[in-house]
């Protein structure tokens, strides 16, 4: 049995990234197979189809005005933004929808947006790293995290750009239903296990080319869905038929590096992500993967120069105590 319906509006306008508003629909719709209540509405600000930046035009359910508040309001990016001015009649739509929100939540450059109501005043957020700069000229209230995946701010999320937005609607997946059913729906789709906010735009999935062979993606995508699973050298060769020596080449001709080495790199970023979500550095070794924390150690000292506590005492920043400073509580928007 499902559980109580919680109504996602996902505010759409000419322009807007198809990506940025199929990929955290996706994520709640995955979830509703697994047992949540989540209803979605695309909506735009006067009711009208939406031409996205690829040139697919958008139906959508409704007009903004006519909504009722939803628990969550998803703004995705766009390429117009921040090229071109922000309508008015987005700016109006938003702060309707985000007033009576549960929670407001942007991809990509969708933080203009939200920016342009007042909703970022005195809070701290990000974009896509492009942009990142523009959107502090724009919002000198707004502390900019640059180099973050996603930053909550009391009710407000925002998140970088493209996929990070899948991330993003991962971790308010979580924050309803757990981690259990978020895993699941994470393996369901074949992404990461959720990266957490505070993980750096440039991770490692993120900062290598996309491999060209089939067999070398369909290795890759193995580890990206569970990075902690048996994956020696000689298991990720029997899933391909292949032989090791085989499996080591194209690892090297394409992504520069060994199996061996991706898949650390891999566990390397999920310990970090679970250090910013507050595990302990023990924990961390175990759930990423690492057959020790000794070897966890290891891999941080070699590529940050750091230990696991040290790492997180100083980057675990996108968590706080949101009862508390003046962002705390309701989405604020200017008047």
């Amino acid at each position: 049995m499902k559980s109580t319906a919680h109504h996602v509006a996902i505010l759409v306008y000419d322009g807007v990234k198809l990506l940025d508003v199929a990929g955290p629909a996706e994520v709640f719709e995955e979830a509703n197979r697994l047992g949540a209540g989540y209803r979605v509405r695309l909506l735009s600000p006067a009711g009208d189809p939406v031409t996205s930046s690829i040139g697919i035009r958008v139906a959508v359910d409704g007009a903004a005005a006519a909504e009722q508040p939803p628990g969550t309001l998803v703004l995705p990016g766009g390429d117009v933004y921040p090229r071109t001015p922000i309508g008015r009649d987005l700016v109006e739509a938003t702060r309707a929808l985000a007033l009576g929100a549960g929670r407001v939540a942007s991809v990509c450059t969708g933080a203009f947006v939200l920016g342009a109501t007042g909703l970022l005043d005195g809070r701290r957020a990000t974009t896509h790293w492009k942009v990142t700069h523009k959107l502090a000229e724009r919002h000198p209230r707004t502390r900019v995290e640059p180099d973050a995946l996603f930053v909550r701010d009391g009710t407000v999320y925002t998140s970088a750009g493209v996929s990070a937005g899948i991330d993003l609607a991962l971790a308010l997946v979580e924050e309803d239903h757990g981690p259990d059913l978020t895993r699941e729906v994470a393996r369901a789709l074949v992404v990461y296990v959720q990266r957490s906010g505070g993980q750096s735009q440039f991770s490692a999935p993120l900062r290598g080319p996309a491999p060209k062979a089939p067999a070398l993606r369909t290795v890759t995508d193995l580890v990206l869905a569970d990075p902690a699973g048996r994956h020696s050298l000689t298991d990720l060769a029997g899933h391909l038929n292949m032989s090791p020596r085989h499996l080591t080449r194209l690892f090297r001709d394409e992504l520069s590096t060994t199996p061996a080495r991706y898949v650390e790199s891999i566990r390397f970023d999920l310990a970090k992500s679970l250090l910013d979500q507050g595990h302990t550095a023990t924990q961390a070794a175990l759930l990423a993967g690492f057959p020790s924390y000794e070897s966890l150690r290891r891999v941080f000292a070699r590529e940050v120069s750091l230990s696991p506590a040290a790492y997180q005492r100083r980057f675990r920043t996108t968590r706080r105590d949101d009862t508390k400073g003046a962002s705390a509580g309701e989405p604020r928007v200017r008047g």
